[in-house]
């Protein structure tokens, strides 16, 4: 069966993290993605994080290079940029992260794209958009965590302000790249897609930038817990291990509370009710999940029907029945990495194979190039 995106050429001139994972989601989904690097090093994630000890591969390259052609082309040289304006002429979607400016300082900037190519979908991924005061800034998603309100809201209330312990606002910028530059191909329109790292993570942020915006209202630093229900947050149990417990539906919560003992207290029996008694709530529940072991939390939070879950380390993860059963780690090449964002029960996606070694398709991509070339 043929995959439901084989018909989609794209070409991934972007580097790093949010621009590859845009270009890999749509790889995990049969189109084919042509990975165009600089010579030399290549895509920096080649050299991040850990390596494979079979191979000497790091995992950041093997899942976000997985099922793209690798091809090296220098785009500071006439050759390079020709070549890469080719390949843009018989694609379907260019993925690009330059900063603002660049693209177009090289010859390549959309309007030379589309003269060659009018349906061309330029996908460019940045820090902070094509325009605005901070175009020209950087892109990291350490700063577009800060300035989104993000990190002023994760911690506990008298610590510091938090980022979070992974790439988390350049995952949340791949999907929302990837998700944007399939609406601009439905449309059957060449057009640039902007999407930044600051105003993906900010889309996260749900109804507090209303509340802001409306009353100057600002969420306060709680925790694991969220101003507008309670209990919620991370306990730890008798033998060291945690759980994670929620009760945002009403019949949730007093099913928890009938649990730890609170359930005859009428003033806890609304939403705001329980709010008002954030402290004495989060002690009774920290006193009786500290009485009992893990497992005898679990069995009990289940029998009641109200919502907890083990905090797992990512070894824990892997071990999960459920997560074995459904499949969501994959082995790939011999490397287990995260399986496929979603099933579709008609048409598939597939992981055909890790990240390629540094222009290893080059030749076969350039041959290709060169049979659609017009004779001279």
């Amino acid at each position: 069966m043929n995959l439901p995106l084989a018909d989609l050429r794209v070409i991934d001139a972007s580097t790093v993290l949010a621009g590859p994972a845009c270009a890999r989601y749509l790889a995990d989904f049969g189109a084919d993605v042509i990975k165009v690097e600089r010579p030399g090093s290549g895509d920096g994630t080649r050299d991040m994080f850990r390596r494979d000890p079979d191979d000497d591969v790091t995992y950041f390259w093997k899942l976000l290079g997985r099922g793209k052609r690798a091809i090296v082309l220098d785009l500071k040289t006439d050759r390079g940029r020709a070549d890469m304006l080719d390949l843009c002429a018989g694609a379907d979607v260019l993925v690009e992260n330059f900063r603002p400016g660049t693209l177009e300082r090289l010859g390549l900037g959309p309007d030379v794209l589309h003269e060659r190519n009018p349906d061309l979908v330029i996908t460019r991924v940045t820090g902070f958009g094509q325009d605005g005061p901070y175009a020209g800034r950087a892109g990291f998603a350490t700063l577009a965590e800060a300035m989104s309100g993000f990190a002023s809201l994760s911690g506990e209330p008298d610590g510091a302000p938090l980022l979070p312990p992974i790439a988390l606002t350049d995952e949340v910028t791949g999907l929302t790249a990837a998700f944007a530059t399939m609406v601009a191909v439905h449309s059957g329109v060449g057009q640039v897609v902007d999407v930044n790292l600051l105003e993906s993570l900010l889309q996260i942020m749900g109804p507090l930038v209303s509340a802001a915006a409306v009353e100057g209202w600002e969420q306060p630093r709680l925790g694991s817990g969220v101003p507008y229900t309670v209990p919620r947050g991370t306990w730890q149990c008798a033998d060291g291990g945690w759980v994670a417990v929620s009760t945002s539906a009403e019949s949730v919560a007093r099913r928890v509370l009938e649990l730890v003992g609170l359930g005859d207290d009428e003033t806890l029996q609304t939403f705001d009710g329980r709010v008002a008694a954030r402290g004495r709530i989060d002690a009774r529940m920290a006193e009786w999940i500290g009485a009992r072991t893990r497992d005898e939390v679990l069995a009990a939070f289940e029998e009641a029907q109200a919502a907890c879950a083990p905090v797992y380390s990512m070894n824990e993860v892997l071990a999960d029945p459920h997560v074995q059963a459904r499949g969501s780690v994959a082995e790939v090449d011999g490397t287990p990495m995260q399986g496929l964002v979603a099933r579709l029960s008609a048409t598939p996606g597939r992981i055909r194979w890790t990240g390629r070694p540094l222009g290893a398709d080059t030749d076969e991509v350039l041959s290709e190039l060169a049979d659609r070339r017009p004779p001279t």
